[in-house]
């Protein structure tokens, strides 16, 4: 298994919503990174608690944290576990009830989840080699190792990371990563 962070969610020429989980140990721009196609409606819950943005009201992925919570349930981890036909599967590792529990689950339910509770988010080796591309789309190593405040980024050369990334979405097809 490999500890993965979210990288980024995008969207892709068709229109749909892929997030980007990247290796937490590589740099931005280098190794792989697993790009994963997800509904309109778990990215807008995945960027709302990554940027810690408050709702009106509650989504779905806050009422199982607050069921969680309410029943002294800790999510240890989500470990997105295999792909078959192009289908990615993951599972929520749990304790509960003086046990551990594992918990069947989509991968951007999971990932959602993981981004309310603060939960480590890992990848089986095998769906990394099955499904990871080269990471050529996260290029920002100046950030990555803190000589640069990402708030104050040059414009000109955010502007041209952004068309890479474009470039990049025009050109990837999501049969390329179906098992």
């Amino acid at each position: 298994m490999v500890q993965v962070r979210v990288a980024g969610i995008a969207l892709d020429p068709a229109g749909q919503h892929v997030i980007l989980l990247k290796p937490i140990d590589e740099l931005p721009g280098e190794g792989q990174i697993l790009p994963i196609w997800i509904g309109a409606q778990e990215a807008t819950s995945i960027l709302v608690a990554v940027e810690g943005a408050e709702t009106p009201r509650p989504f779905a992925h806050d009422l199982m944290r607050s069921m969680l919570a309410s029943l002294d349930a800790i999510v240890q981890r989500i470990e997105i576990t295999r792909i078959t036909e192009g289908t990615y599967y993951a599972e929520i590792v749990l304790n509960a009830g003086g046990g551990t529990h594992r918990i069947d689950a989509r991968p951007s339910d999971a990932i959602a989840l993981a981004s309310r509770v603060g939960a480590e988010l890992w990848v089986a080796d095998e769906v990394i080699l099955q499904a990871g591309i080269v990471d050529e789309v996260t290029d920002d190593e100046e950030v990555a190792h803190g000589a640069v405040d990402p708030e104050v980024v040059d414009p000109v050369v955010a502007e041209e990371r952004v068309d890479e990334f474009k470039r990049f979405l025009e050109n990837v097809d999501p049969d390329d990563f179906r098992g």
